[in-house]
């Protein structure tokens, strides 16, 4: 598995710049591939995984797996800007909101999202039918009923009398990051026009498991290591796995989860060993 992610990490990475070197020179495109550069790559790899796990072509998928990238590296400059998360530090190095300027910012990731949906209307992809219903379940994903729904959750949770419950939390997670993992996981089934399923229910339990892991980074993580800052979810009183569960605990649902992910992905057998290994990455990762 390490080996195909770090081909897809580079492949992607390529792809993206190219997207972004297209376009009119200054601030705002330097921004946007400041905000583009480095990563895991997870969601990218899960777009080229589904497709291969359908027939579908690397070269059909890879611009759905940039669109990915492009929504994601969005979402985290939009969430490090002073009136969301309020972080000076992302991947080691200044937010794009500290390198710039909050307009700048707030600019890039508005222009990240609009190139996603370019990159959605590749002819590459395959025929209209396909690409209209990546972009519907895409515009879902990110949107009201997906990745900005948790985040608006996130936000009033932080002015909310009580803390939230474990419910209450699975269900930020489930739209804040469970959505952008279920389109990458179902983005080759949709392009084959396949049963989404199976690697639905993989993606919301990887996605659980992948924020789990992310809640214990910042409680018990290495800030050299992780490139971001740690503590912050305690300092600011918020309700996470780790709050709510404990070090152990929190531990031990992510293994579980990571389990039911990986017991998802039976119809498709062997041929789906590299989504199972990322299951298993998600959760053991240091960074």
């Amino acid at each position: 598995m390490q080996t195909a992610l770090e081909a897809a990490r580079e492949a992607v990475g390529q792809a993206l710049q190219a997207a972004v070197a297209g376009l009119p020179p200054g601030d705002l495109r330097d921004a946007m591939g400041y905000a583009c550069a480095g990563g895991k790559r997870l969601r990218a790899f899960m777009v080229l995984e589904s497709a291969r796990l359908h027939g579908v072509s690397a070269d059909a998928a890879m611009p759905v797996a940039a669109a990915v990238e492009a929504v994601h590296a969005y979402s985290l400059v939009h969430d490090d800007l002073p009136a969301m998360d309020d972080d000076d530090l992302r991947r080691g190095m200044p937010t794009v909101h500290v390198k710039w300027s909050e307009a700048t910012a707030i600019l890039a990731g508005d222009a990240l999202q609009s190139l996603a949906f370019e990159l959605l209307a590749d002819p590459a992809i395959g025929p209209p039918e396909a690409r209209v219903r990546l972009v519907a379940g895409f515009a879902q994903a990110i949107g009201a009923r997906g990745m900005c729904l948790g985040q608006a959750l996130d936000i009033a949770a932080e002015a909310a009398p009580e803390p939230l419950d474990l419910a209450a939390v699975e269900r930020l997670q489930d739209a804040k990051t469970g959505a952008l993992f279920g389109f990458a996981a179902t983005a080759g089934a949709l392009i084959a026009r396949a049963d989404t399923r199976p690697l639905a229910d993989y993606a919301r339990h990887l996605g659980l498991a992948f924020q789990i892991a992310d809640d214990l980074l910042d409680a018990t993580g290495d800030e050299a290591v992780t490139g971001k800052r740690t503590g912050k979810d305690e300092a600011a009183g918020k309700a996470t796995f780790v709050s709510l569960l404990g070090v152990g605990g929190a531990r031990d649902k992510a293994r579980a989860l990571t389990r039911a992910a990986e017991a998802a992905l039976a119809p498709y057998g062997e041929r789906a060993e590299n989504l199972r290994a990322l299951a298993r990455f998600v959760i053991e990762r240091d960074a």
